[in-house]
């Protein structure tokens, strides 16, 4: 018993110790901010939308990312370079928006009235992947899943510490997310339209990143 609970409480500090790292919410936080706009009540609910996707993502790589590789036979750096390259394409829209297209945070006013069902769409591409559970985030939960036991009772401990980890990440997620208006607010258009430009740039050398990063390990596996 007394291993099963040391079992749980290892692995719930593990996740979000492993993933938070990774995911780097604060470096996403600029372009959710380009999303919304100056309207808080979309942040809201579009930060909520966001954590909840991302938690669905990591629990569903924690448990089954591997079988789910194995069947359609894609390895992990063949995701690499997808997610490299869907990262590396956000960034470089964002780098070369005109200046007419910022006219984008005045009619995130009217997204206010967006139903559930829109926020929803809306809120996975690209916010929830690539950019924030991006392939890093997946190949991580997936190595994280392969180190839960395949006896029945450990599995069912793996999977509560999976839901309850991959949780205090989302939360986090949410509590960054939803505050990032207010806090881009206060640079000023000016700053704001600094930091998007220098996050998209950050950004484009992230996916630039796990793209050679799957290169290289697609040439280091033999054929």
């Amino acid at each position: 018993m007394d291993s099963v609970v040391e079992f749980f409480l290892r692995g719930l500090v593990l996740v979000p110790v492993t993933l938070l790292p990774i995911i780097n919410p604060l470096s996403t936080a600029p372009v959710f901010a380009a999303t919304v706009g100056t309207n808080r009540g979309l942040a809201t609910r579009l930060a909520r939308q966001v954590a909840i996707n991302s938690w669905f993502v990591m629990v569903a790589s924690m448990l089954i990312g591997t079988y789910v590789l194995e069947l359609f036979g894609i390895s992990l750096p063949v995701v690499r370079l997808g997610g490299g390259l869907l990262v590396a394409a956000t960034a470089w829209r964002l780098l070369h928006r005109a200046e007419d297209d910022d006219v984008h945070a005045v009619a995130a006013e009217s997204t206010a009235t967006l139903s559930d069902a829109a926020i929803i769409q809306r809120s996975f591409f690209p916010i929830t992947f690539p950019l924030t559970t991006g392939p890093g985030t997946i190949a991580a939960c997936i190595a994280l899943g392969a180190r839960v036991p395949p006896t029945p009772a450990k599995y069912a401990v793996g999977a509560l510490v999976a839901a309850a980890g991959a949780a205090i990440v989302s939360l986090a997620l949410y509590l960054i997310f939803k505050n990032a208006t207010n806090v881009l607010t206060r640079l000023g258009p000016i700053g704001m339209l600094v930091m998007i430009r220098l996050m998209a740039f950050i950004l484009l050398c992230i996916g630039l990143q796990i793209m050679w990063t799957g290169w290289a390990e697609l040439n280091a596996i033999p054929s």
